[in-house]
C-alpha cells in the first residue's frame, strides 16, 4: 500500500494543534522554481538563472533544496545545478516560490503539513500582474504530494507566502496595502481576515503595518519591508532621506511598531536597515523583455522595489540581495549581527529584482520534521 495524502477540508491547523513556524526555526528544506518567462525575466532569463542557480548552492548547503522546472526548463536546470538538488518537473506560470508553494505548519509531535491557499496573481483581473495563474494554483497540492504531507485546503481564501511574517510564537505580521487590496478578498472585512489567519497559522496576534515598499507590485507585501529576526525582534527597511517617498511610508511602519506589543506582550525591538539608492530600469534592461498582453511590463525609469530585507534564512546562512550600492556593505554587517551564528552571503540580484521580487520571494521554507536532517 502507497502513501494516501489528506486534503483536509472540514478542520483547521489551530484546531489541529498546528502552528506556523518562524523562518529562523530548523528547516527540512526549501522550496525554488526554475525561472524562464520572458515578459519577468530579461533576455530569455539568462541572467536570472545564474542568479538563481547562486542562491540555491547556498541554500543547499544546509538543507534539501526542491527546485521545480518546466517540461521545456527541465534538462537545462538539471544541468545548471549541482547533482545534490534535486530537480522535478512540475508546470507554473512564473517563478516565485514564496507566493504560492504551500505555507506550512508543524504540530509539537514534528508532523509537517500544507497549506493550499488561493492564488490570482496579486490581485485577479482587478490589478493582478499576470494572466493565466492556474498553473500557480495547482502547485502547493502537488508540492504536498511530492513532498508526503497532508494539505489543509483553503483555496477560497487569497493570500500569498510574501504577505505574511510570523515569530513562531503567536505572531504574524502583514500589510493593511496587501491584506485588504481589492482583488484578494474584497467581500472579507479586516476581522475576518484577521479571524482566518488565527486559525491557519494559529497565531493569537495579527501586527497590521500600514504599507510596505514603494512601487511594489504586490500591493506591497511584507516581506520587502520588515521581517522578525528573533521573537521580539524585527528589521525595518529605512532610508534617511526625508524627501524620498519611501522615507514617510518607513516612518509609517515604525510609528506602528513602536507602539505594537506581540502575542507574548512584548514591546517589538526595531532594527533599521538601510535601503539602497532608488533602483530604476535602464532603457536597454526593457528592451529585453517581451510584452504582456500588448503592453511592456517594465518602462525605461521605473523604479524598482529594492530592498535588503527581502533576505531568506537557511539552516546555516542568511542569504540577502545586494545592488551594487555603498549600502550593501552596511545591511550586510547589520545582518551579520542579527545572526551571529549563521554567516550571511549577500548575491548581485538585480537581475531577480527586474522580475518584481527578490531572494525571499523565490524560496519557501520547508519545516523540520521529527529526526535529524540528512544531506
Amino acid at each position: 500500500m502507497g502513501i494516501k495524502l489528506k486534503i483536509i477540508k472540514d478542520s483547521t491547523p489551530a484546531a489541529d494543534g498546528f502552528r506556523m513556524p518562524a523562518e529562523f526555526e530548523p528547516h527540512e528544506g526549501c522550496i525554488m522554481i526554475f525561472p524562464e518567462r520572458s515578459d519577468s525575466w530579461q533576455y530569455g532569463a539568462y541572467a536570472a538563472r545564474k542568479a538563481f542557480v547562486k542562491i540555491a548552492e547556498v541554500i543547499a548547503e544546509s538543507e534539501k533544496l526542491t527546485v521545480c522546472a518546466s517540461e521545456a526548463q527541465y534538462d537545462n536546470a538539471r544541468a545548471m545545478l549541482p547533482d545534490h538538488i534535486r530537480v522535478v518537473e512540475m508546470a507554473s506560470n512564473d517563478s516565485w516560490a514564496r507566493d504560492y508553494a504551500p505555507t506550512f505548519v508543524k504540530n509539537d509531535a514534528g508532523e509537517v503539513r500544507g497549506i493550499d491557499w488561493g492564488f490570482n496573481a496579486w490581485g485577479g483581473l482587478y490589478d493582478g500582474l499576470y494572466f493565466p495563474w492556474d498553473k500557480d494554483n495547482r502547485m502547493a497540492r502537488k508540492l504536498c504530494d511530492l513532498l508526503e504531507k497532508d494539505v489543509y485546503d483553503k483555496r477560497d481564501f487569497i493570500l500569498e507566502g510574501g504577505s505574511i511574517h510570523v515569530d513562531g510564537e503567536g505572531t504574524c505580521m502583514v500589510t493593511e496595502s496587501c491584506l485588504l487590496s481589492k482583488g484578494r478578498n474584497p467581500e472579507l472585512s479586516r476581522e475576518q481576515i484577521e479571524s482566518i489567519l488565527k486559525e491557519y497559522l494559529n497565531i493569537s496576534t495579527v501586527l497590521w503595518l500600514p504599507c510596505g515598499i514603494y512601487h511594489d507590485e504586490t500591493n506591497e507585501h511584507v516581506d520587502n519591508i520588515c521581517a522578525f529576526v528573533a521573537p521580539g525582534e524585527v528589521v525595518l527597511a529605512w532610508t534617511e532621506d526625508e524627501s524620498d517617498i519611501q522615507y514617510a511610508m518607513s516612518k509609517a511602519c515604525l510609528d506602528y511598531l513602536e507602539k505594537a506589543v506581540d502575542a507574548k506582550g512584548r514591546r517589538i525591538k526595531v532594527h533599521k536597515l538601510p535601503l539602497p539608492k532608488p533602483v530604476t530600469m535602464t532603457a536597454e534592461e526593457c528592451d529585453g523583455l517581451d510584452a504582456c498582453w500588448d503592453e511592456p511590463t517594465r518602462n525605461p525609469g521605473e523604479r524598482l522595489a529594492a530592498s535588503y530585507v527581502n533576505f531568506y534564512i537557511s539552516n546555516k546562512n542568511i542569504v540577502m540581495p545586494g545592488f551594487g550600492d555603498p549600502a550593501d556593505e552596511k545591511a550586510k554587517r547589520i545582518l551579520q549581527d542579527l545572526f551571529p551564528d549563521r554567516e550571511v552571503v549577500q548575491i548581485y540580484a538585480r537581475d531577480i529584482l527586474i522580475g518584481g521580487g527578490n531572494i525571499h520571494c523565490i524560496t519557501q521554507q520547508i519545516p523540520r520534521n521529527q529526526g535529524t536532517l540528512t544531506l
